[in-house]
């Protein structure tokens, strides 16, 4: 039995994270945790972590944003790079996150990979896979002499 997986909806998915991105710039934790499942997983290199609801998603990514602040972060953008559809409801996306300054410069920019999951509420993110975050992070404050503790 073959189960028919539509094409990728290219459109909805840059409208998710054109939203993403606006709440990231905003630091609005509270938009940007509701566009994850729960529980939500973010992977990286060094460590994996899980955050159980909705409220400790909001206290992971308020805990972030003093740094970003300190690294002079102002807008983040976005450049859609791929995405494959894994199912009817789940796809796989690539994405460059575009972080920069007040004056529009580029601060940094990382690649992370997102499972989405679409329901009852549209668009969400189950699972981020960061492969370069933390060393292009690292690498910033280090240029910008912000102690990362």
């Amino acid at each position: 039995m073959t189960t028919d997986i539509p094409t990728p909806d290219m459109r909805r998915i840059d409208e998710y994270l054109v939203r993403y991105a606006e709440a990231l710039t905003a630091f609005d934790a509270e938009t940007s945790a509701s566009l994850w499942s729960t529980p939500g997983m973010i992977v990286d290199d060094r460590a994996a972590g899980v955050l159980d609801s909705h409220e400790a998603m909001v206290q992971g990514l308020e805990q972030s944003y003093p740094l970003y602040q300190k690294l002079g972060l102002s807008s983040v953008g976005h450049e859609l790079l791929d995405a494959q559809q894994l199912s009817p409801r789940l796809v796989l996306v690539r994405v460059r996150w575009l972080f920069r300054d007040a004056e529009e410069a580029l601060l940094t920019d990382s690649t992370s990979f997102y499972l989405l999951r679409d329901g009852d509420d549209g668009l969400q993110a189950c699972v981020c896979v960061e492969t370069d975050a933390a060393e292009k992070l690292g690498a910033l404050a280090a240029a910008k002499g912000v102690d990362l503790g």
